[in-house]
């Protein structure tokens, strides 16, 4: 797939996005759930190396080149690193998976309400490093735990800035202000982020397109404007802590969204299961996942 063909795929691709970025932070989180225990590992080396062999098992598992997953999120690491004897990103897209990669370093401490990205003082030279890979896009993440037009206004803010950074790399920014979905005021700041989204997307130059990442909206087909934003490529749903049969209930809800899970997609898989095993449970997932994105219902 040259780059236009991965930007159809995205923008009329019937599937989903995988999330395999997890990073330094939520490693031994994500390790932990696969079934590998925290003292397998003396390094971060180590932990990195056992990380990676686990998101090259999913990537090379028969159901997840199956057409159903357009495209997948990495870490930095693995971006860099092989699969198959092939760079990441070449392996992905040999599958007919379009690769992005997570580029924020984390979130800053909670002010108005909300988490805003770390400083990114490297990001041209990785932005760089992942255009000659051939990634087709970039993911930020940034958080909402209450409904602050301030605090909100200032993560949209800061995430356009950055995507526009990456626009200028050739690159497709997945913008993605999450809401915390155990927020007492959800709708709320679901409303807030809708109406920050809009200014920002707006003053966006025609033909400049954006992804976006979004919690589930409390209120189904809330973010339909978006979804219908000319700036915008696809919108794609976070599981953000809903298990996947919650998840995949909400989404179905939401015409246009589609998924990009990642706990979600992950939580049966096991390192000790056989391959036969392994495969049967990472299909499993991908269906359920590809129904509620594809499948719509009724609110």
């Amino acid at each position: 797939m040259n780059q236009q063909e991965m930007r159809e795929k995205i923008r009329t691709g019937e599937g989903f996005i995988a999330a395999l970025d997890q990073s330094g932070g939520s490693t031994p989180k994500a390790l932990q759930g696969y079934g590998v225990e925290e003292g397998a590992w003396s390094s971060d080396e180590e932990m990195f190396g056992l990380i990676h062999d686990m998101r090259s098992r999913i990537i090379t598992a028969p159901s997840f080149g199956s057409g159903k997953v357009i495209g997948a999120i990495l870490f930095e690491r693995t971006m860099d690193g092989q699969v198959g004897g092939k760079p990441t990103p070449q392996a992905l897209i040999d599958q007919g998976v379009v690769p992005f990669i997570k580029i924020d370093k984390g979130l800053e401490d909670e002010v108005n309400g909300v988490q805003m990205m770390k400083p990114m003082p490297d990001l041209d030279a990785l932005l760089g490093r992942a255009k000659r890979l051939g990634v087709f896009g970039t993911k930020e993440r940034s958080l909402i735990n209450i409904a602050n037009p301030d605090g909100i206004a200032a993560v949209v803010e800061q995430q356009f800035a950055i995507a526009r950074q990456v626009l200028a790399h050739g690159l497709v920014p997945i913008i993605e202000p999450e809401v915390n979905i155990k927020s007492p005021a959800r709708d709320a700041a679901d409303r807030l982020l809708l109406d920050a989204l809009t200014e920002q997307l707006d003053a966006l130059r025609e033909g400049e397109q954006v992804m976006l990442k979004l919690s589930i909206p409390a209120q189904a087909s809330l973010f339909q404007p978006l979804v219908n934003h000319p700036n915008v490529l696809r919108v794609v749903a976070l599981s953000g802590g809903f298990s996947r049969e919650e998840a995949c209930r909400e989404l179905a809800r939401n015409p246009g969204m589609i998924a990009s899970f990642s706990r979600a997609l992950l939580a049966d898989l096991r390192h000790g299961q056989s391959e036969e095993e392994f495969d049967r449970t990472l299909g499993t997932a991908i269906d359920e996942i590809h129904r509620a994105s594809t499948d719509k219902v009724a609110a």
